[in-house]
C-alpha cells in the first residue's frame, strides 16, 4: 500500500506540473499544443581537451541553449575558468553569445556544491544545473537503501541552500556504484526529494536498454527529473574500441530506440536541459579528431531525435 501512496502522489505532481508548463507557454503566447523540442545543452567534454576557444563558437552550430563545462578527467574546459580567470571566460562566452547552462560536478561532489553555484553565477548563468552522483550501493536491501537516501538529503542540505540562493538546481545522476543505480533507487529517490531544487540527472545508459521501461521510468520521475542524457550504453564505454564501435553511445547508432523517451519528453514538455553525450577511451580525448568532426556528429544525434519527434507530434 505504501508503494501504492508513493505512485499517487508523484502522478499527482506530474499533473501539476503539466498544467503549470502549459499555462506558461500559453502566456507566452505560444500555443500550449505548439510541437515541442528539446532545450540542448552542448558538452565540452565531447571535446576532450580542445580549448573552449574552440568549443564556444561550436554551441551555436549545434542549435545548444547553453554550454555545460566538464572537468578533468573528462574534459579541460572547468580547468580554464582558474587559468584564464573569470573575467576572461566572461568576457569569452559573451563574445560567442553563449550562455553558462551547467557544471559537471563529479569530482567536486554532491556535499560541495555552493562554490560552484556562486562561480556559475559570477559567469552569468541564470539557473545554473550542476549535475553529480550520490555515493553508496544502490543495490542494498529495501529498508537499507530507503535510510541511505534520506541520510544523503540530509548531507546535502548546505547545496541545497546553495541551490536555492543561486535559483540553480542540483541533479543526481542516476550512476552505476551510486544509491540511484537501479529504476527502484530512482523512484525512492524521487519520493524522498522535498526541494524543487533537487532532482535526477536521467541517464538511460546506465539503466537496462529497454525503451519502455527507460521511458516509463521518465514518466515516474515527471518534475524530479531535472537533466536528461541523450546516451545509450552500446557497447560500452570502460576499454578502447574501434572508433565506430565506441561510437554506439550516441543517439541513432546504437539499437537503444530514443522513441519512447522522446515522446514521453514530449507529453511532459520537459524543460529541463538535453545532453547528447558519450563516453571516450580514454577519458578526456576528443570523441573525434577535430572539432568540425565533433560537432557534425552532434547534428547528426539530433537530426535523429528530432526525426523521432516529428513522428510523434
Amino acid at each position: 500500500m505504501k508503494h501504492r501512496q508513493r505512485i499517487s502522489r508523484r502522478s499527482l505532481m506530474r499533473s501539476a506540473a503539466g498544467a503549470v508548463a502549459a499555462a506558461a507557454v500559453a502566456r507566452g503566447g505560444v500555443a500550449a499544443d505548439a510541437p515541442w523540442r528539446p532545450t540542448y545543452i552542448l558538452a565540452s567534454a565531447l571535446y576532450g581537451n580542445f580549448p573552449l576557444a574552440d568549443i564556444l563558437p561550436e554551441v551555436a552550430k549545434t542549435g545548444a541553449g547553453s554550454i555545460d563545462l566538464w572537468p578533468k578527467p573528462h574534459g579541460t574546459q572547468r580547468e580554464e575558468i582558474d587559468t584564464l580567470g573569470e573575467e576572461k571566460v566572461r568576457e569569452m562566452l559573451a563574445a560567442a553569445g553563449v550562455k553558462l547552462g551547467g557544471i559537471a560536478c563529479y569530482t567536486v561532489g554532491a556535499f560541495k556544491l555552493a562554490g560552484e553555484f556562486a562561480l556559475a553565477k559570477r559567469l552569468g548563468a541564470e539557473a545554473p544545473v550542476l549535475v553529480t552522483m550520490a555515493p553508496g550501493k544502490g543495490d542494498a536491501p529495501g529498508n537499507e537503501l530507503a535510510a541511505a537516501i534520506e541520510e544523503f538529503l540530509e548531507k546535502l542540505r548546505p547545496s541545497i541552500a546553495a541551490a536555492e540562493e543561486s535559483g540553480g538546481v542540483i541533479a543526481i545522476e542516476n550512476h552505476s556504484r551510486s544509491l540511484l543505480q537501479t529504476p527502484d533507487g530512482i523512484r525512492r529517490f524521487a519520493d524522498a526529494v522535498t526541494s524543487d531544487r533537487v532532482g535526477v540527472a536521467f541517464a538511460p545508459h546506465h539503466l537496462p536498454q529497454d525503451a519502455h521501461l527507460i521511458a516509463t521510468l521518465a514518466r515516474d520521475l515527471g518534475p524530479r527529473m531535472k537533466f536528461v542524457y541523450a546516451q545509450q550504453h552500446g557497447k560500452g564505454s570502460k576499454e578502447k574500441l574501434p572508433k565506430e564501435v565506441e561510437l554506439l553511445q550516441m543517439p541513432g547508432r546504437g539499437p537503444l530506440d530514443f522513441g519512447p523517451l522522446m515522446r514521453e519528453l514530449a507529453a511532459q514538455r520537459f524543460a529541463g536541459p538535453v545532453e547528447i553525450f558519450m563516453h571516450p577511451v580514454p577519458r578526456g580525448v576528443p570523441i573525434l579528431e577535430t572539432v568540425p568532426a565533433i560537432t557534425a556528429e552532434v547534428n547528426r544525434a539530433q537530426a535523429y531525435l528530432e526525426a523521432l519527434l516529428g513522428k510523434a507530434q
